[in-house]
């Protein structure tokens, strides 16, 4: 749209009409800013959705990475007292470092009950959630007084989260 008649007369559309040639140059000048300026804003947009959009793998990742960090928070909050994270550590409780997928009362040098030693079960993620929410029903007999169980499935799914992001080194 280089100056000329084009610019001036799209411009002209656009204000009261002037006939001084130097407030039709300004109008155009201005009106180009003005097609800048929406073309700059459409491409933002444009891009804005597009990572709105995007897939649903990178959707679900991002999810889990969230319920992961706030599952985290659940942990420290409801679990720490007696458990770890860290391969090794065992305090009032085993340590959680790669639960899942571990035999129940497998860990080595740690004192488990007799009913979590007898426990014949490889933890995944449903026996986590339901031993989270209730672990007297799941293993009747086991140590984990006075804990009485995470009454959310909500917190117990992102203390799971959690607790997967370490295993899978995510």
């Amino acid at each position: 749209m280089g100056g000329g008649r084009g610019c001036a007369s799209g411009a002209a559309a656009l204000r009261p009409a002037f006939s001084a040639r130097r407030s039709a140059r300004l109008s155009c000048e201005r009106l180009m800013s003005l097609m800048f300026h929406t073309a700059i804003a459409g491409l933002t947009c444009s891009a804005f959705l597009i990572l709105l959009s995007s897939s649903s793998v990178s959707q679900e990742l991002g999810r889990q990475g969230s319920d992961a960090a706030s599952g985290e928070l659940i942990f420290n909050n409801a679990c720490r007292t007696c458990h770890t994270t860290r391969e090794g550590d065992n305090r009032l409780g085993p340590h959680l470092h790669k639960i899942i997928g571990r035999k129940a009362g497998s860990l080595p040098n740690y004192g488990y009950s007799s009913a979590m030693k007898g426990a014949d079960f490889v933890w995944d993620k449903e026996k986590l959630a339901r031993f989270i929410a209730n672990p007297d029903e799941m293993v009747p007999g086991n140590s984990m007084k006075p804990y009485g169980g995470l009454s959310s499935a909500d917190n117990r799914a992102k203390v799971i989260a959690f607790l997967q992001s370490l295993t899978s080194g995510q």
